[in-house]
């Protein structure tokens, strides 16, 4: 069965929010790594929305936007390449190499999981809770940023029980930010 990756970037306060955190272009290879040890990402609606509006253009143009730096491409290039499978009850459709997954949440992702393959990864706030929920999660990696945000969601925020987790590895980036991973205690 291929494993379920969840990778999160989170400020000392727990913020998640995408705004909240400075990308620098090792953070941006480190995203990267984790998409290409991937067959396909697993997206919420919002989550996807965000990424198709910021990513696709540049992946499939070749041209960069204006606010992309250089060193952003080949995390833009990944991305856009990457298969992915999108949870909504609301969009009707969805292209950018995506396919929607409706009905039973814990049945089609058992079914994905079920799958040949390296492994599946997701990200976001909403879908991850919900797969965290049904036990689905195989790896959860935080990526800690040495800010203090001071606002914003944070990561599984009404989770029904707790989830206890074993450090399986951790990766200090340049910037001052650690990647830590974890697998759940079962």
């Amino acid at each position: 069965m291929r494993p379920l990756r969840y990778s999160i970037n989170v400020t000392l306060d727990g913020c998640c929010d995408h705004l909240a955190v400075t990308p620098d272009q090792e953070l941006h290879r480190h995203a990267a790594e984790g998409i290409a040890q991937a067959d396909a990402l697993l997206l919420g609606r919002v989550t996807y929305e965000m990424m198709e509006a910021a990513w696709r253009e540049p992946a499939e143009t070749g041209a960069l936007s204006d606010w992309m730096e250089p060193w952003m491409e080949p995390f833009a290039r990944t991305i856009g390449a990457a298969r992915k499978y999108v949870v909504s009850s609301t969009l009707e459709r969805v292209d950018w190499n995506a396919q929607l997954v409706r009905g039973d949440l814990e049945q089609a992702v058992q079914r994905l999981k079920r799958e040949p393959g390296k492994g599946l990864a997701t990200g976001g706030v909403k879908l991850p809770q919900a797969l965290a929920e049904l036990g689905l999660i195989d790896e959860y990696e935080f990526i800690a940023h040495p800010r203090l945000a001071g606002h914003g969601p944070t990561s599984f925020a009404g989770l029904s029980k707790p989830v206890d987790l074993k450090l399986a590895g951790r990766r200090e980036l340049g910037s001052g930010a650690v990647a830590l991973r974890y697998v759940p205690r079962r």
